[in-house]
């Protein structure tokens, strides 16, 4: 069902820029006046979209939190596993910290088409805001009326008071951590459903937004759109070689007998861009192909679909850097190093489900912690199936380069005879 909503959706985007040009070209002044109200439909989208940020944002990192800390309880696997991915998920932040900026370098936005695309969408000249001293981003981190710093949109706040609120948790008694935990548990899958039920009408939302947008820049969003599509996915696919750069280096796997392991799982992970659809053969590989043992990976596997998604970060923060180009909004260091701290707190309580579900939840809250507009994102949701591949076979990528790190030392079982590397080689 999905995979259809995504094609229509993209039909939808072609068509309503296409139409939105035609009705431009045209000039006549009653079909401009009512595409101009057509685009409130899109609106309305947008909006139904953005209401489940808040609410999805806080239940998902608090019950992240606590399945962090309820698994690090498990032993020293559990911490060594969660040690890894930590290390992983930095190294990731840090890589798009510099591939984006470098790549938009050699690659800028075309200005013309971005000034058409704001104009389209009706948005506000963006004036960016001085940056604020130390002390005083210090000081804001801490939310004095959490309920007020949601209603506000101010995200960063947000997210350290999520952080607390969830390693308190994990200090009550266990019924009532239980408790707590299942009802926010609740919350966000009941989010999740408002998001799907919203996203049936993506098609039509999607539509409404592009033939604004077409009404005033014309074909030329196009190009834009391609832009995005490529940047995202050449940079997030960078992920699977930095994965299996650290199998290699840190796990001290060679790098043939990692990629025959992990070959089926790219394949089921570009099929299916679900991480958890790649769990059962994820685990069969890394203990038949790549001799890890079994309670190692038994119990990291889980863990890393469950709390670790390596790609999350790249793809997310160059979702905003992208936006950021086009609205002209300038990414001071302090702004960067803000949205990478959202970002990967937003990786750890992120749902593995396809991108087309997540990407606003995800996007959303680190656009609003860096001070990028977020009106692209209704625009760029229709397109997100794409990118969501090399998410996908990034993050599969990275889970089997964690458990692999994180089985050094473990007694390692006898490889079977039809996965060993000579069999392999035969």
């Amino acid at each position: 069902m999905l995979k259809w909503l995504s094609l229509i959706t993209v039909v939808a985007l072609a068509a309503g820029i296409a139409g939105g040009a035609l009705v431009g070209a045209s000039g006549n002044a009653g079909l401009i006046g009512f595409t101009t109200e057509v685009e409130y439909v899109g609106a309305l989208w947008l909006n139904l979209l953005r209401m489940t940020v808040v609410p999805l944002v806080f239940s998902l990192l608090v019950t992240g939190v606590a399945s962090v800390a309820n698994a690090a309880s498990t032993g020293r696997l559990a911490a060594r596993s969660l040690m890894v991915f930590g290390v992983l998920l930095v190294a990731a932040t840090v890589f798009a910290w510099l591939a984006f900026p470098a790549f938009l370098a050699l690659w800028p936005v075309d200005q013309t088409a971005a000034a058409a695309f704001i104009s389209g969408a009706g948005a506000a000249p963006v004036t960016p805001a001085s940056p604020p001293t130390i002390g005083a981003w210090l000081a804001a981190l801490a939310p004095g009326n959490p309920i007020a710093a949601a209603a506000e949109g101010a995200i960063l706040p947000l997210v350290v008071f999520a952080l607390f609120f969830g390693f308190a948790a994990t200090r009550l008694p266990e019924a009532q951590r239980e408790s707590m935990v299942a009802f926010l548990r609740a919350v966000g899958d009941t989010m999740i459903v408002i998001v799907r039920w919203v996203l049936l009408a993506a098609p039509i939302g999607v539509f409404a937004l592009a033939l604004g947008v077409g009404l005033t820049a014309g074909v030329g969003i196009v190009g834009l759109i391609a832009q995005y599509i490529v940047i995202v996915s050449v940079v997030t696919a960078a992920v699977v070689p930095i994965a299996f750069l650290f199998a290699i280096l840190w796990g001290r796997v060679s790098a043939g007998y990692f990629a025959n392991a992990t070959a089926p799982v790219l394949a089921v992970a570009i099929s299916s861009r679900s991480s958890l659809a790649s769990l059962p053969l994820m685990v069969e590989r890394s203990r038949d192909a790549l001799n890890v043992p079994e309670r190692v990976a038994n119990i990291v596997l889980p863990l890393a679909v469950a709390v670790f998604r390596m790609t999350s970060p790249v793809a997310n923060l160059g979702v905003v850097f992208f936006c950021a180009a086009v609205f002209g909004v300038d990414l001071t260091p302090d702004k960067i190093l803000v949205g990478g701290f959202v970002a990967i707190a937003i990786s750890i309580g992120s749902v593995g489900l396809p991108g087309e579900i997540s990407f606003i939840a995800s996007v959303a809250p680190i656009s609003m912690a860096m001070g990028v507009p977020i009106e692209l994102l209704g625009i760029l949701v229709a397109v997100e199936s794409v990118p969501d591949i090399f998410r996908t076979v990034g993050n599969v990528s990275g889970d089997m380069a964690a458990t692999v790190i994180a089985a050094k030392g473990h007694p390692a079982s006898p490889p079977s005879p039809a996965s060993s590397p000579a069999a392999a080689s035969a």
